[in-house]
């Protein structure tokens, strides 16, 4: 089975040799992988089968109690120049027809540059082929700019059968004002990829019908609730202003009329800090700390951990804890694995409420309460 090959060292080893307590935290850490790259997006499909996405275009699938990994075949061919390449992916169980899918986003390559997709496929049984089967584009978005930055591109499902995922401003920031395309926005799809009756915008010739909420910068992190049913982004900001925003359809979150960032070439701000009839974050953060992912933790292995929501910090390099109130407002926030020094990128819990994340190093980690 060419397409398999078990890692440089054997996870039990590593996780002997490589084990780091948190006490003032009350957890142990884990590395579970190493060497794979820029690991964009992971989920899990089974209790021990972890798939995950490189950048540079391949997936793969990581048996946590073997440490081996099954790379994945029949992948689209993608951009993968500054920010593009393959992005997230999710896993869904059941989609209403007894019928299981990987989702992933990607940038779509085109004449002009790239731009970002949505898309699905059937996971294989791994024992057998490693092709993944009924590769659907469901959407290409028209976000199609020479720019390799600001692709957003992470991917959340809600519980009534609704699949989110946002574009970034593409490097273009004005058009995320722009609802005749998809730049700077926050969709929903049925799974299938069909536009919902009810988006807020359908009817309205202004604005393309798959557009939930507009005015975003760069959503790199999207995560739903289902014990709030609340849909939760992060976004990148300019230099300083990321924000946590509660998402609300049809809504306008501002970017660039409406901003606590500033212009990397000096002083200036970036339009107002609040404005009528624009959302205000959640959750400002100044300095940047470049969150990259978004996860709500509703886990039993950490209960102290209970309906947070755990960000990636890429410039910052931690995982970011912030503290919710009953009524979504912000009221705390703990900064963890500051000393990893590690860009922390994408996020995951399995069954047992065990914390993953990965890295830009390439790293495969968990988190698990230390005895």
């Amino acid at each position: 089975m060419s397409w398999t090959r078990k890692l440089t060292f054997g996870l039990l080893a590593l996780m002997m040799s490589l084990s780091y307590a948190y006490a003032q935290s009350n957890f142990t850490l884990e590395r579970l992988a190493s060497g794979l790259g820029v690991v964009w997006g992971m989920d899990f499909v089974s209790e021990h089968q972890l798939v995950f996405t490189q950048r540079s275009g391949e997936a793969g699938v990581l048996d946590i109690q073997t440490g081996q990994v099954t790379w994945l075949a029949g992948l689209p061919a993608v951009a993968a120049t500054g920010q593009g390449g393959l992005l997230d992916v999710k896993f869904l169980h059941n989609d209403g027809h007894n019928q299981a899918w990987l989702y992933f986003t990607y940038s779509y390559p085109d004449e002009f540059g790239a731009r970002t997709a949505l898309a699905r496929a059937q996971l294989p049984d791994l024992a057998r082929s490693n092709q993944l089967q009924n590769w659907q584009d469901l959407l290409i978005s028209e976000s199609s700019t020479g720019s390799g930055q600001h692709f957003g591109s992470r991917i959340a499902f809600d519980d009534q059968g609704y699949v989110f995922f946002g574009v970034g401003d593409r490097g273009e920031r004005q058009q995320s004002q722009n609802t005749a395309n998809h730049i700077g926005t926050i969709m929903r799809l049925h799974l299938d990829g069909r536009v919902p009756k009810d988006n807020p915008f359908v009817g309205n010739p202004a604005v393309l019908d798959e557009i939930w909420s507009f005015g975003h910068r760069n959503p790199q992190g999207m995560a739903f609730d289902s014990a709030t049913g609340r849909l939760w982004s992060n976004e990148h900001g300019p230099r300083g202003g990321d924000e946590i925003n509660l998402i609300q359809p049809g809504e306008n979150y501002g970017w660039p009329l409406v901003s606590q960032g500033k212009e990397y070439w000096g002083d200036r701000a970036i339009g107002v800090t609040s404005k009528p009839g624009m959302v205000d974050a959640v959750k400002v953060f100044t300095p940047s700390i470049a969150p990259g992912s978004l996860l709500v933790y509703r886990g039993k292995a950490f209960p102290q951990w209970q309906g947070s929501l755990f960000s990636g910090a890429l410039a910052l390099r931690h995982l970011n804890r912030v503290t919710l109130n009953e009524q979504g407002k912000a009221i705390s926030e703990e900064r963890l694995l500051t000393d990893l020094n590690e860009r922390i990128r994408s996020l995951a819990v399995d069954q047992a409420g065990l914390v993953y994340f990965s890295t830009d190093s390439g790293l495969i980690a968990r988190l698990r309460p230390a005895d």
